[in-house]
C-alpha cells in the first residue's frame, strides 16, 4: 500500500504548508493596503463617558454639571446628558436632560428623593452621542449617589 503512495506522481508534497503560508501572506498583504485607505478609519468609534460633578448628593434640589468626554479625555460637544431615577427617585416633572456646550459640559437642575427607610439610593446617568458622529456609549457611566444627609 505505501509502494502506492511514493509512486503516486500526481501528489504535490508540503501543499498543507503552502497553504498556509499563502494564507498568511495574503492576510498580511490585505491589512496593509485596507491601513492605506483613509476611509477605513472613519469605521472606528469612540467610547462615551459622563463625569458628573458632585457625584455624591443629599436629596433636595441642587444643579450637576456634567462633563463629557471621550476614551481620550477630550470634552465632546453636542452631546445629551439624561438623567433617570434608579434606586433612587425623580419628580414626575419628565427626564431631565441637557445637551453639552463647546466645552463638553451640560448643567441638569435634580431634584432627588430617597425611598422611605432608604439611607442612600442611585441616579443613572446616560449620554445620547452626537448626530453623525463616530462616538457611542455602551458602557455604564458613573451614576450619582444620593445618601441622606
Amino acid at each position: 500500500m505505501l509502494e502506492v503512495f511514493r509512486s503516486d506522481t500526481r501528489a504535490i508534497e508540503g501543499l498543507p504548508v503552502r497553504l498556509v503560508v499563502a494564507l498568511v501572506v495574503g492576510v498580511a498583504s490585505m491589512s496593509v493596503m485596507l491601513n492605506m485607505l483613509s476611509g477605513v478609519q472613519g469605521l472606528a468609534t469612540s467610547e462615551l463617558d459622563v463625569k458628573p460633578s458632585p457625584d455624591v448628593v443629599e436629596p433636595g434640589e441642587r444643579d450637576l454639571t456634567f462633563t463629557v468626554v471621550d476614551h481620550e479625555g477630550n470634552p465632546v460637544e453636542g452631546a445629551t446628558v439624561i438623567v433617570k431615577s434608579g434606586t433612587a427617585e425623580l419628580g414626575d416633572d419628565g427626564i431631565p436632560r441637557a445637551e453639552t456646550d463647546d466645552g463638553g459640559t451640560a448643567t441638569i437642575s435634580l431634584d432627588p428623593d430617597l425611598a422611605a427607610n432608604r439611607e442612600d439610593g442611585t441616579l443613572v446617568v446616560d449620554v445620547k452621542p452626537p448626530a453623525g458622529s463616530s462616538f457611542v456609549d455602551r458602557r455604564e457611566n458613573t451614576n450619582i449617589l444620593v445618601v441622606q444627609g
